[in-house]
């Protein structure tokens, strides 16, 4: 008898709904944060009590509009977990906090995901969720309440937990 908890797969379709979702969410996303060179990182907790990170970086223009990514598994990987998050039915918590490069600091925004869909962290949730580990080299940024990303009449049909 295992002493982690197992966990049970989403259907296909349910996976499908969700994998709709993170691509209307991450394009809100990208619009919201607007142009520039951004760093995502989501941090899921599964579960059966494991945790995953996830991080990728992704450069964005709006005029014309512009997306390159630096890595595409990294990025791969990101749009994976961010889907198994909205899903919701193998994830407790997930947070996603894009960092922005600017001079003279980046600056940080945040979103936790709840029934479905990314919802802002305001600053010091985001100071909380940011903490450097013990022995990990801080990186300083200006965190502020994140944007609001709209969720479209169509994702309540869709919404993985409806």
């Amino acid at each position: 008898m295992s002493a982690r908890p197992e966990l049970v797969r989403p259907d296909d379709a349910a996976i499908a709904t969700a994998a709709r979702c993170t691509l209307r969410a991450l394009a809100t996303l990208f619009q919201a944060l607007g142009d520039g060179e951004h760093t995502l990182s989501l941090v899921i907790d599964r579960t059966d009590d494991v945790m995953i990170p996830a991080r990728a970086d992704v450069s964005v223009g709006n005029a014309p509009a512009r997306l390159a990514v630096l890595d595409e598994d990294d990025f791969q990987a990101l749009c994976t977990l961010v889907t198994f998050a909205l899903e919701g039915s193998t994830v407790r918590r997930a947070v996603l906090v894009a960092t922005t490069a600017t001079e003279p600091q980046p600056h940080a925004c945040g979103w936790t995901v709840r029934d479905g869909w990314l919802h802002p962290m305001d600053t010091a949730e985001l100071r909380r969720a940011v903490i450097p580990c013990n022995g990990v080299n801080a990186v300083h940024r200006q965190v502020y309440t994140a944007p609001v990303l709209p969720q479209h009449a169509d994702n309540d049909e869709e919404s993985p937990r409806a």
